[in-house]
Parts: C-alpha cells; structure tokens; sequence
C-alpha cells in the first residue's frame, strides 16, 4: 500500500512539474527543434534565477494577466542606451517566451535612449540558438527579420529610439534593460508600469576570446527570465 501511495505521489508530481515546465504538444507548433531545445534547457534553470528578479518578473506576469483578463493586448517595451544587444535579446525571448507558453495578445517592442544598430555578435549569438535572422535591408542600421521556425515573422528587428512611432505610445509595460537606461529614464512617457530589469553588457567581452561566450550567457539568461515570467501569467 505505501509502494502504492508513494508511486501515485510521484506520478502526480511529476505530471505537474512537466506541466509548468513544458507546454502543451500543440503549442509552439511553429517553433524549430533546435529552439525548442534550447527553451526546454532553459526551462530547467528557473531555480537559478534570484528571488528579487523573480518578484520582478511575476510583476510583469501580473500586467500580462490582467491585460488578458481585459481582453486587451499586453504591450511590453525593452529599453536600454543604444537598442543594439540587451533590449533586442529581451524582444526577441519575450515574444518567443509568449508563443512557447500560448499566451496570446502580447506584442513586445525594443527602443533605446538613443539608436545605433542591432549589434553583430548579438545577432550571431542569437542565430546559435537555432532563430533564424536575415538582413533584410542595409546601411548603417539595418533591418533584420527574426523567425523560430518555419515562415512566421516573429519580429522586424532594427536600432529605434523608445519613442519611435511605431513603439506603443500609451498603455504598455517599459521594462529597463540596462542600468544606465535606468537612470536616465526614471519616467517613461505612456507606461502604465515601469520595470527595472538591467543585465550586464556582453559588449564589455567585444574583441576578447570570451566574447561568444558572454554573448551566448547572456542570450540565456535573458531566454530563462523571459521563459519564467510567461510560466507565471497562468501558474
């Protein structure tokens, strides 16, 4: 009988686990195998994530909620300096992260305080992960298409200030990506909800033999929260 209970007990557990963890067999249907992996291993490292960004995180998970619970569409802007790396790698994650977890009416947005171009290495860090980026015009800040698998565009990716005409206006989350967009936008005109989410510069490692590597931990990282907090709009 105690092998018995036991037995269930794990069963059950187990069942649920893979339930937070992973998404229904119809979800993602357009996702890659290769992205699929790599969302699936990241999955795995929720544990690692500190408790502070945690709450930040269920924040975040709060505002898509109640927008759905609206019926209204959750608008999430990534902000940072230059709008090259760490704001690009949140859009992208973000809106995969919402498709991995079938969590509808999300659009995600990236901008800057100023406006360079989406970074090489952080695209080719992106491209290790199996997302597929095609330049799709020239110039000093190109435009590049990012898709997880198949023909569906995720996203039009290129260097904007926040407040570029097509970034919503009003009614969306600012999510602060990096430490000095923090300071110098302590008010984000529009947003309903304002987030201090910084991660360190993989640029510190440009040039350097460490650099792939820091480009490719911090494309995890950002995949891992973003995966988390999607996990938390219906826990």
């Amino acid at each position: 009988m105690k092998t018995y209970l036991l037995t269930t007990v794990f069963a059950l557990t187990s069942f649920f686990l893979v339930d937070i963890l992973y998404p229904p067999m119809d979800s993602a249907f357009s996702l890659n195998n290769d992205v699929m992996t790599y969302l699936q291993e990241a999955t795995q490292s929720f544990d690692q994530i500190p408790n502070e960004r945690k709450e930040t995180l269920k924040e975040l998970a709060a505002f898509i909620r109640e927008k759905q619970g609206k019926n209204e569409e959750a608008k999430l802007i990534f902000i940072c300096t230059h709008n090259s790396r760490r704001s690009h790698m949140s859009q992208i994650w973000a809106s995969v992260a919402a498709q991995y977890y079938q969590i509808p009416n999300v659009q995600t947005f990236s901008g800057g305080t100023e406006a360079t171009a989406f970074n090489p290495r952080a695209i080719v860090a992106l491209q290790r992960t199996g997302l597929t980026i095609a330049k799709r015009t020239e110039g000093n800040n190109p435009r590049y298409q990012v898709r997880a698998g198949g023909n569906e565009l995720i996203k039009e990716a290129f260097a904007k200030k926040y407040d570029y005409p097509t970034n919503p206006q009003e009614d969306f989350a600012a999510i602060m990506t990096c430490s000095q967009a923090d300071e110098a936008c302590p008010f984000v005109p529009g947003a309903v909800l304002r987030l201090s989410l910084p991660y360190e510069d993989p640029k510190e490692a440009d040039g350097t033999a460490q650099e792939a590597r820091r480009y490719d931990e911090r494309s995890k990282q950002i995949a891992t929260e973003m995966l988390y907090c999607f996990s938390q709009v219906n826990p």
